[in-house]
């Protein structure tokens, strides 16, 4: 036993260590509280970090396309003057005269590369290219080119943009050539812009002009040329299906975008150029700002990450070591199983020994009670024996007289004193045999009556009132009959012994059916001292000599046996009462049926 105690204060103390290792509530919150904290966190920092570096790159981009409007001013602003001073060239006006261009097209490169300007051309009155600084557009008739008409009309430099077969636009700042007041021909020079179109493309994402109908004359985009901005970004190739879920993917957490320039998102800025109602549109990619905004998230994530990986290691460490617990807690257990086992085994072999000594004791007490009736019982005996030793006398004289009638009448008197002794000896026969573990359905009345035959000798002795109340009707239990009336004898030589030495000592005997069967037997006397210890073995109020203390015990467990329970109390007016509770026999209804209620 003390080893087996050893090893469950080893399971107990192990098991508290574990409960203590086993992951607390408060560190399962923190690793929920560590994860909503990130998920707010990130969340805010976005959108805090996207407006933010949005409005930056906004700032950026209406800064750039101030200058690149700029930029576009002062180009057409350095061409626009050339027409005018060419116009007034004493040489291209002889040669417009003398019609002699023999020498004009190398003074009009010359006067390109001073100036810087895209291509110059010198046309006569009938519209004819007769000088230029492209040799391939010589003699070429440009009569009803807008430059042409233009300059004709206004007398003045005019600026014209012409669409080209190839879908660019020419920007052309042209005058008419007059001396003394006829129209000798016209100048055109031509504004190089595309070089401003390079430009713009190596920063921006996409740059576009519009003039004041809202065309697309400038352009880093090629397609969008000549059409409107609604239209151009229209213009844009369907992305694939994986372009469009990368695309959502990573504009999730943008701001909405402007609009979507080669399947990216892109915020729009406008500025008007001081230019015959010309305006710069630019777009820019939220990309710069996403890649700002995710290198902090990171950082963030990273740090996040790192302290959720500390807070799931402090975890794992506390699952391992309580793994651990859990093995040698496992052998303990095992150790422990084994010992039980074998003490089971040998509680089984002592209780059946127990069994054995108490169907011994409760035998044991039903032959001290025989002992305790055996001087009744041979009085009961002495009795007949006498009477027939008479009978026998008288009925020996009858004969001898010749009188044969009375002899026969004491022979019937023998004969029932014969039958009286019979009855006596088969009841103590039957009551002395041991009981059996088989129960059957037993008559409560009787069971009452056949206790009370048993103790008629003892009760004869003493001025002893029996009082009976007992049903008309039969009060059938489940139960073994010997043992029944053990129990029932008990109490009533508990009741005897107790009215001992009353002038009107009385025995009460009730035998009710209700729910359950119940007997009562109450008694006169002083009463039990101690309710509480009344059905404990070896407990008795008696002196020394005259009880064992195990007749209650042992009724008490016969009655539980059964299904039932004894009990006592004290009545307020003196006397004891002890009540035998037994179910019910009803056919049909299984045992445990019975003992459940």
């Amino acid at each position: 036993m003390g080893g087996e105690e050893d090893i469950q204060d080893r399971v107990e103390r192990r098991r508290a260590r574990r409960s203590r290792l086993s992951n607390p509530w408060w560190l399962r919150s923190t690793v929920v509280l560590i994860f909503l904290t990130a998920l707010a966190t990130i969340w805010t920092t976005n959108a805090w970090l996207t407006d933010r570096f949005s409005e930056n790159t906004r700032v950026r981009s209406e800064l750039r396309i101030a200058l690149y409007s700029g930029n576009l001013m002062s180009e057409l602003q350095r061409n626009s003057v050339v027409p005018l001073l060419l116009a007034r060239d004493p040489a291209l006006i002889a040669a417009l005269l003398g019609n002699d261009f023999s020498t004009t097209s190398a003074r009009l490169m010359t006067a390109q590369e001073e100036i810087g300007a895209a291509s110059i051309r010198l046309l006569d009155a009938s519209g004819r290219v007769v000088g230029s600084t492209d040799r391939y557009q010589i003699g070429v008739n440009s009569v009803a080119a807008p430059y042409f008409v233009e300059a004709l009309r206004a007398r003045d430099t005019v600026f014209t943009v012409s669409e080209l077969a190839s879908g660019a636009y020419e920007f052309a700042y042209s005058r008419a050539v007059v001396s003394d007041g006829k129209t000798l021909g016209v100048i055109v020079v031509g504004a190089d812009l595309s070089q401003l179109e390079r430009s713009w493309a190596g920063i921006s994402d996409a740059v576009a002009v519009t003039d004041s109908e809202g065309n697309i004359i400038l352009s880093t985009e090629p397609r969008w040329r000549g059409l409107t901005m609604p239209q151009a970004l229209a213009v844009r190739s369907a992305p694939s299906a994986i372009q469009r879920a990368f695309q959502v993917t990573a504009d999730w957490t943008a701001t909405p975008a402007d609009a979507y320039v080669q399947g990216r998102a892109v915020m729009r800025s406008e500025a008007r150029v001081p230019f015959r109602g010309w305006r710069m549109i630019s777009f820019t990619a939220y990309s710069s700002v996403r890649e700002k905004v995710n290198a902090i998230l990171a950082l963030q994530i990273m740090g996040f990450a790192i302290l959720l990986a500390g807070t799931f290691w402090l975890m794992s460490r506390r699952a391992r070591l309580q793994s651990a617990a859990y093995r040698r807690e496992s052998a303990d257990l095992r150790a422990l199983n084994a010992r039980l086992t074998r003490e089971i085994a040998e509680r089984e072999r002592v209780q059946k020994e127990l069994r054995v000594a108490e169907q011994t004791m409760q035998q044991s007490s039903k032959l001290a009670a025989l002992g305790e009736m055996s001087a009744g019982v041979s009085h009961e005996l002495n009795q007949p024996l006498a009477a027939m030793k008479t009978y026998l006398a008288g009925a020996r004289l009858l004969l001898q007289r010749s009188r044969p009638e009375e002899a026969l009448s004491s022979f019937q008197r023998i004969d029932d004193l014969i039958d009286r002794m019979g009855a006596i000896t088969r009841q103590l026969k039957s009551y002395a045999r041991k009981g059996g573990e088989a129960v059957e359905p037993v008559d409560l009345r009787a069971a009452v009556s056949s206790a009370l035959t048993m103790m008629e000798p003892q009760l004869r002795t003493r001025p002893i009132r029996i009082i009976r109340n007992v049903p008309r009707e039969r009060v059938m239990v489940m139960a073994d009959r010997i043992r029944l009336e053990q129990v029932l004898i008990n109490l009533l030589r508990n009741a005897v012994d107790a009215v001992k030495g009353r002038p009107d000592a009385a025995i009460e005997i009730t035998v009710e059916a209700g729910a359950h069967a119940y007997v009562s037997i109450r008694d006169n006397g002083p009463g039990v001292s101690d309710l509480e210890k009344l059905f404990e073995p070896f407990w008795t109020t008696k002196k020394p000599g005259e009880g064992t203390g195990l007749g209650l015990a042992i009724s008490s467990t016969i009655v539980a046996d059964f299904g039932g329970r004894l009990t006592a109390h004290n009545e307020t007016e003196g006397g004891a009462v002890f009540r035998v509770e037994l179910p019910l026999h009803r056919p049909g209804q299984p045992r445990q049926a019975l003992a459940a209620e």
